[in-house]
């Protein structure tokens, strides 16, 4: 049965069409309004300030506005609390200084030290970025591309094309693999020493969600498993995909690692996990969190209060 609490970087925390996009009269009112704020990004990283605590920092759009930003480069997220938001991409090989107290960090690391609300605002500024900035020239025949609707349509310049862009995202499948006392878990190559997280992989054309599960965990560890239960999902822009996560019970427990794409998978118990093997996943990841609720349904302590657990904490 679904989870009604969302994960990291989800939520309600930005009206998204507050103004309309396609009020062009409308987003210009809200753009001049005093209480504007611009949502910085460079090189995919967010504008943070550290003290007192790890925040969002928001720059004033009228007063920025006049230091070389172009309006029409703007990309309107909506209204957050108080503010009429905007994305705005900041270019050159060094941080830009915006005269404000606050440096650029990656999104991975920092999100979960951020106000719930603040991650989420920051997540949709940093993918709509990226979105845009593959899309500068046309699929189709290879023109420049334009903004429309605040930012949220891409449009072909060559008169004879005129195709639109829409934002889009990935569909990946991520699934934590239990046959009762124990969690399936594998590790990337590339990954820190120890670390181990849940199963995933990309949606391929022509599948169900369903099916993309049972592939990638059959694929990756040799095991089957049952009719997989989808849990929750969260937006992970890093740099474009929705990580759709379920829970599956096995049919059978003998690993058989078919292809590349782990170095390792094992079984790992609970015990374990509370002794520190595996390092786990980072705590905003919804990775962590289908592996922390499993754990916590048969363990007399949370997990959270594990001190011997290793995680990935999150800097800010």
């Amino acid at each position: 049965m679904p989870h009604t609490r969302p994960n990291v970087f989800a939520g309600p925390y930005v009206d998204r069409l507050d103004p309309r996009r396609g009020d062009a009269a409308a987003v210009a009112a809200a753009l001049a309004d005093p209480s504007a704020r611009l949502v910085p990004v460079w090189r995919s990283r967010n504008l943070l300030r550290r003290a007192p605590g790890p925040a969002a920092c928001l720059l004033d759009a009228g007063v920025h506005l006049h230091h070389g930003i172009d309006p029409g480069q703007l990309i309107l997220l909506g209204r957050f609390g108080q503010h009429c938001t905007f994305a705005a991409e900041f270019g050159g090989d060094e941080a830009p200084d915006l005269g404000a107290e606050g440096e650029f960090v990656d999104l991975r690391l920092a999100g979960g030290a951020l106000d719930f609300d603040e991650a989420g605002l920051l997540a949709y500024a940093r993918a709509m970025v990226t979105w845009r900035r593959r899309h500068r020239f046309c699929g189709r025949c290879g023109a420049p591309m334009r903004a429309e609707q605040a930012g949220h349509v891409m449009i072909c310049t060559a008169e004879d094309c005129l195709s639109p862009v829409f934002p889009r995202l990935d569909p990946a499948v991520i699934v934590l693999v239990t046959d009762g006392p124990r969690a399936l878990l594998g590790r990337q190559a590339g990954w820190p020493e120890g670390r181990y997280s849940t199963i995933a992989g990309f949606v391929e054309p022509g599948e169900s969600l369903e099916d993309a599960v049972r592939r990638e965990v059959l694929e990756e560890t040799g095991i089957r498993i049952g009719t997989p239960s989808y849990h929750s999902s969260q937006p992970w822009p890093f740099p474009s995909s929705l990580m759709l996560g379920f829970i599956a019970e096995a049919e059978s427990t003998t690993i058989i690692r078919g292809d590349d794409e782990l170095e390792d998978a094992d079984w790992f118990s609970r015990e374990q996990i509370a002794q520190g093997t595996p390092s786990l996943p980072p705590p905003q990841s919804v990775s962590y969190r289908l592996i922390e609720e499993w754990y916590d349904a048969g363990a007399d302590r949370p997990l959270a209060e594990e001190p011997g657990a290793r995680r990935r904490a999150s800097r800010p």
